[in-house]
């Protein structure tokens, strides 16, 4: 059976909805999936014509949520028309963003959907609207009252990469990595490569310093700590290798050779990634209980409305959450 997916069109101050429309075009889509567009009508309304696109609202109520099949669409209302300001910050903008999601999460929850897709979100909207979380990672795991450790994974075509350390300066990088840390982004990373299809991946773990330390005299953490972590993995016949210099890990990754990298700050990876392909990156919510994934870019208010933006990211965001949905509902 093809997963059920609900799909939030983001903030609609920036390029979301109009992202959405193009994808819903694209060969191929609307046959992988049952998509349950999920927002007011008017924002997909709008994003279709800035799109220069058809498209086709089957509303229907959340009675016949349970049963839908094909494209259909749960109208809600959480902003007017005329709040919606293109390519501004704005508390309406972040409110409807909250309420759309949150909207989606209670239809996973239920058990209607198998997965969520969102548009891009622009947190300082939603911020104004009461985030209240660093991130809308963590605001879906304290709304779905999950407690265990998830931390967004990037993605690029078939190579996934999570980090032991995230937003934190990095003059506090090397303190904060320990071999807990390390065994939770590897495992990470291991359990989403296996939700998306891959068997037997093989996980590459960064060193911290330059020439992976250069036997100590670089620093000893590759030594005292990273080694010793990927040594246990190893024992557990999983095939987890490094620490490896991180100017070259990704020179592996981008040849096949590798899955995923597990990197121990935030820009040693991001860097790499979004030069690779910054037009195909995907973001999923790694560790919650439901598959979730966005395009790994932003709003793009310079373009918003302008009927110009590449559908490629959010292209390959449905895809990877077809799988994970998919290998999920299989799983159940």
């Amino acid at each position: 059976m093809r997963p059920r997916l609900a799909i939030v069109p983001g903030d609609p101050s920036g390029i979301g909805p109009e992202l959405i429309a193009k994808l819903l075009q694209e060969d191929g889509v609307q046959e992988a999936a049952d998509i349950l567009l999920v927002g007011d009508a008017h924002l997909w309304r709008r994003g279709a014509a800035q799109a220069g696109a058809e498209i086709t609202l089957n509303t229907i109520d959340e009675k016949q949520a349970g049963s839908f099949t094909g494209l259909a669409h749960l109208d809600l209302a959480t902003i007017a028309p005329e709040e919606v300001q293109i390519a501004e910050v704005t508390v309406a903008g972040g409110t409807t963003s909250l309420r759309c999601l949150d909207k989606a999460l209670d239809l996973a929850q239920a058990g209607v959907v198998d997965g969520v897709l969102f548009a891009p979100f622009n947190k300082a909207a939603m911020t104004a609207a009461g985030l209240n979380a660093e991130d809308e990672h963590r605001y879906m795991a304290r709304y779905l009252g999950f407690e265990g450790y998830h931390s967004e994974i990037n993605v690029l075509d078939d190579l996934m990469t999570t980090r032991v350390t995230s937003h934190i300066g990095l003059k506090d990088v090397a303190a904060s990595i320990d071999a807990p840390g390390i065994e939770r982004a590897v495992e990470l990373a291991h359990v989403a490569l296996a939700q998306s299809g891959k068997t037997r991946p093989h996980v590459a773990v960064a060193a911290l310093n330059p020439h992976a330390g250069d036997n100590g005299k670089f620093g000893r953490e590759e030594i005292d700590v990273i080694e010793p972590v990927v040594k246990a993995f190893q024992d557990r016949q999983m095939n987890v290798t490094g620490p490896w210099p991180s100017d070259t890990v990704f020179l592996k990754a981008k040849r096949g050779e590798v899955d995923a990298v597990v990197t121990m700050y935030h820009d040693q990876g991001q860097i790499a990634i979004k030069l690779m392909g910054f037009e195909r990156g995907v973001t999923i919510a790694g560790g919650l209980p439901i598959p979730v994934a966005t395009p790994a870019h932003g709003t793009a208010f310079d373009i918003a409305g302008r009927g110009i933006a590449n559908v490629s990211a959010t292209r390959q965001a449905f895809e990877l959450l077809v799988r994970m949905a998919s290998n999920a509902r299989a799983a159940a």
